[in-house]
């Protein structure tokens, strides 16, 4: 049997290796002695392998194969349950040896028995888990399921199902309360007021009703319209916040730290360090905003949707996002996205990042909230390009990821001089620490190595009042 063990075992089995064997040997053996029964033996010996084989590639069982995720989809570090229910369609009895397939980062396929000891009505269920520490969209399965004729001569494994897709969201990070996103009410919304012109003439008015307090009457509009007018009711809306998230190839990966992954449907997932932790601060600045009844905005330097290019995106035309949907959406779309764009930094003739297509989606939306931009390493140039959103926002604040934080320093003072709150970070600094340099009653804390401090990102800010 240990001679036999050298052949492949994914044609036939041990037993049909011998009759092939004892087949050839037969052969040889009617041949050397004339014997007409030994070549009739030989005949048999060889055929009924070749049948077995023929039988199990083409008369292939059918089954049925139902596979859930709880939960899905699942994020980083936590646990999901798979749940697989495989039934057979077709004709056909006996047992199968099946095996679910999975991503190397899983560790060992799980193997199990068809039908299973506690089968009802013919549907046989399994159960087992798995986690990532890595976000993205992993194929789990198919189930394969290996056969054997009824003689147990031939063997053939097959796959009975295409699997489905996991997906792994980036974990949030539980961020400080700060006073950076602006007043808001206790319930989570802001009044806001029209402030193209804060000329005293750009107040809405209305004409006097019965029971307007006189404290609401505009003298002014009074004069010139010959009847008593009020101030309008200043209108109260759901606060708006807009993230720039760069995800250019060029500006994150440098360096230390540059990795790629396998995706699920065979291409890479491009990344590193410093993109995964700039991921991370959105999906946490996302959850934090998007507790307290932001509506969000997510774009990228060029003025397009933030996801438009993420394999995973629900929608990946949308830039806008509200309530627990949108947050959902939002982390679905980071779980699969990736750095995108030519290598190095493109040619002064090509498209440029920060340009008038960013200009104009930022003032659509002008001054009706903070703007904040997750961003790699900058040129001087593409900071000066970038400088001027500032005025478009309620407030500005970016956040420089790099490898090098100490030669940030003329970029930083750029964006600070058009207005930005800004700051360097490296893949180390612990987004907590980030996210507090920013807040506006100065209780900054210091991060990792290259977090500027606090005190600095106060100075600048208030220099430019």
């Amino acid at each position: 049997m240990a001679l036999l063990d050298l052949f492949p075992r994914h044609i036939f089995s041990s037993r049909g290796w011998g009759l092939l064997g004892a087949g050839v040997f037969s052969l040889l053996a009617a041949q050397v002695m004339g014997r007409r029964d030994l070549l009739a033996l030989a005949l048999l010996l060889l055929v009924l392998p070749l049948l077995s084989l023929a039988g199990t590639r083409v008369l292939k069982p059918r089954f049925r194969v139902y596979r859930e995720f709880s939960p899905s989809p699942v994020e980083t570090s936590a646990t999901t349950t798979v749940r697989l229910a495989v039934a057979r369609t077709g004709p056909g009895s006996g047992q199968a040896l099946m095996e679910e397939q999975l991503p190397d980062r899983f560790g060992h396929s799980p193997v199990f028995r068809f039908p299973a000891r506690t089968a009802a009505a013919g549907t046989s269920r399994y159960e087992y888990q798995l986690r990532s520490a890595k976000r993205g969209q992993f194929l789990i399965g198919p189930v394969t399921a290996e056969f054997s004729d009824p003689f147990g001569l031939s063997v053939h494994r097959h796959a009975i199902d295409d699997g489905d897709l996991l997906t792994v969201t980036p974990a949030a990070v539980e961020l400080p309360v700060t006073g950076l996103a602006g007043a808001r009410g206790s319930d989570g919304v802001t009044a806001t007021r029209i402030r193209a012109n804060p000329s005293d003439d750009d107040i809405m008015t209305r004409e006097y009703r019965h029971g307007d307090p006189m404290r609401r009457v505009h003298w002014a509009a009074t004069a010139r319209h010959g009847a008593l007018m009020v101030r309008q009711e200043e209108s109260v809306t759901t606060p708006e916040a807009t993230i720039i998230l760069d995800q250019r190839f060029h500006a994150f990966a440098q360096g230390a730290g540059y990795v790629s992954g396998g995706a699920a449907d065979g291409h890479e997932l491009v990344t590193s360090d410093a993109f995964e932790w700039a991921v991370t601060a959105i999906m946490s600045i996302s959850t934090h905003l998007g507790e307290r009844n932001y509506a969000l905005r997510c774009l990228d330097p060029a003025g397009e949707p933030a996801f438009l290019n993420s394999p995973s995106a629900p929608e990946p035309d949308t830039d806008e996002f509200t309530g627990a949907g949108g947050l959902q959406s939002i982390a679905e779309s980071l779980a699969a996205i990736a750095l995108s764009g030519p290598r190095h930094a493109p040619s002064d003739a090509g498209p440029q990042p920060f340009d008038d297509r960013l200009m104009d989606k930022l003032s659509a939306h002008r001054l009706r909230g903070p703007i904040l931009a997750i961003l790699g390493r900058l040129t001087p140039a593409e900071a000066r390009a970038l400088a001027p959103a500032a005025g478009f926002g309620a407030n500005a604040f970016a956040l420089l990821v790099t490898d090098r934080p100490s030669d940030a320093g003329p970029v930083l003072e750029i964006l600070r001089r058009g207005g930005w709150r800004a700051a360097s970070v490296t893949a180390a600094t612990p987004l907590p620490a980030a996210w507090s340099a920013f807040d506006q009653g100065g209780a900054g804390q210091q991060g990792a190595a290259g977090l500027q401090a606090a005190a600095e990102v106060r100075r600048a800010a208030g220099g430019r009042r």
